[in-house]
């Protein structure tokens, strides 16, 4: 592809019709993003995240108030179901799901095509706040927090990702940075051959 914010890591194609999984830190916007990018797919979208207290009444604060380990492996087990739903999803994973060797393994497996939205810590700490679904930031220094974040988990997301795609310079190009974004992502989901380029819609055909 010629976008140089968009890079084709994994070849060759990929199974047909496989669940989309973006990752990233925090601030990247895997929920934003993943609402539009399923418009454009025409999937259904789940945010790990709220799909998580949604099955167990227990929000991420909660779960981290009891430990980050008992919310890891919670956010595994969410995410391996996920991934055995019959139809294909736009799944937005929250940004610790690479933490666990076994969660990295799924997503490297057959019938995931998986996308890094990948962001400077820097850049990425100037955009996000603290929330209650961000337990990492509360009472925190965000440069560095995402400092630590970044250096500990860059790697991993590239080891499963079959795309990357560079958020800033979305936003540096104008207006609707996240459209442009999940116009991006479906660019390289086409190019993977994930989804094909006869279902995808053009984002001025859906976006508000």
């Amino acid at each position: 592809m010629s976008d140089p914010a968009v890079s084709p890591v994994n070849e060759p194609a990929l199974a047909a019709r496989p669940h989309i999984v973006l990752v990233g830190l925090m601030g990247s916007g895997k929920t934003t993003v993943g609402k539009k990018l399923a418009r454009l797919v025409g999937r259904h979208f789940v945010d790990a995240d709220v799909e998580l207290e949604a099955r167990t009444g227990r929000s991420v604060a909660d779960w981290f108030a009891e430990s980050e380990d008992a919310f890891r492996q919670a956010e595994a087990e969410l995410l391996a179901a996920l991934l055995t739903e019959p139809a294909p999803l736009v799944i937005g994973a929250g940004g610790g799901v690479v933490i666990r060797p076994e969660t990295r393994a799924r997503l490297s497996g057959d019938g995931v095509a998986v996308v890094y939205l990948h962001g400077e810590p820097a850049f990425l700490a100037s955009r996000a706040q603290a929330k209650p679904h961000r337990p990492l930031l509360a009472d925190a220094d965000p440069v560095e927090v995402f400092d630590r974040l970044y250096a500990e988990r860059d790697g991993w997301y590239r080891e499963v990702a079959d795309a990357v795609v560079e958020v800033r310079p979305a936003h540096e190009a104008g207006e609707k940075p996240k459209w442009r974004l999940a116009e991006q992502v479906a660019e390289a989901l086409v190019a993977l051959g994930a989804v094909d380029a006869s279902l995808v819609v053009g984002a001025d055909a859906v976006r508000p």
